[in-house]
């Protein structure tokens, strides 16, 4: 931790303080690259051992202005949680609640309705194919919820997070709605959305030549998933440093 966040930390007497702040920056720079949607979309970060304790960007605050002390800490099996002065937007406690609950290996989530990958959403067949080396690398690693029912309540979100039976998942395209994202911290979970934003819109653009497409085999495909998978660098990790590296420059107050 740097000086600078010890400082910050003593000042706002935070619980989580690093944490919120990863998160706040993640929001921030979701809404520069337009991957947000009016006040609507939410992230989410498990921060107790047991996973179901989690923060979340409160309800109706736009990405853009979110700061690490904005972000609401609620548990998702307290049954209290939305009678709350500051409780979540229901389909965040919908969607994340039940994340949290059923699925330990999701202990980031993040949720857009970003274009490109919400395009893939809107096809018939939405599964991503391996066009290019950002593509392959979701090779096996992302699945398609064709069964879409409704705004993410308590219901749809727990249906949704049933789905996340292979440890292997990453990515759940949404039919008919979005994209949901999960990793292990809010490096790797923002990274890997970055990353399939930008595959699904590598593809949608080869769709838009009608031409036709050059796919990897399977086995390619795999190679490459696969390596990125054991990448022996920390990627993820100094991308988000460097985004907040810039936000710091720019004087920003996410970390507020």
């Amino acid at each position: 931790m740097s000086i600078t966040s010890i400082a910050r930390q003593r000042e706002t007497n935070l619980p989580y303080y690093e944490e919120r702040v990863d998160l706040a920056a993640a929001l921030r720079w979701t809404a520069r690259l337009n991957m947000h949607e009016a006040v609507a979309n939410h992230f989410s970060l498990a921060v107790g051992e047991e996973g179901t304790e989690f923060l979340v960007n409160p309800n109706l605050m736009h990405f853009s202005r979110v700061k690490a002390s904005d972000l609401v800490l609620i548990d998702a099996n307290d049954p209290d949680t939305m009678g709350r002065p500051d409780a979540p937007d229901p389909t965040a406690w919908g969607l994340h609640g039940a994340m949290h609950r059923i699925c330990p290996q999701a202990r980031c989530v993040m949720h857009v309705h970003s274009v490109h990958a919400t395009v893939l959403a809107s096809l018939a067949d939405s599964v991503l194919p391996p066009i290019d080396q950002n593509s392959a690398a979701f090779h096996g690693r992302h699945i398609v919820d064709s069964d879409y029912g409704g705004l993410a309540f308590e219901d749809e979100g727990e249906r949704c997070a049933r789905m996340f039976t292979d440890p292997k998942t990453k990515v759940m395209v949404m039919g008919n709605h979005g994209v949901l994202v999960i990793g292990e911290t809010v490096a790797e979970t923002f990274d890997r959305l970055y990353y399939f934003e930008r595959a699904c819109e590598t593809y949608i653009k080869a769709l838009w030549t009608g031409k036709e497409l050059r796919v990897l085999p399977d086995e390619v495909a795999e190679t490459v998933a696969r390596q990125v998978d054991e990448y022996p660098v920390a990627q993820a990790a100094r991308h988000l440093a460097e985004l907040k590296a810039i936000l710091d420059e720019e004087g920003s107050n996410y970390a507020g």
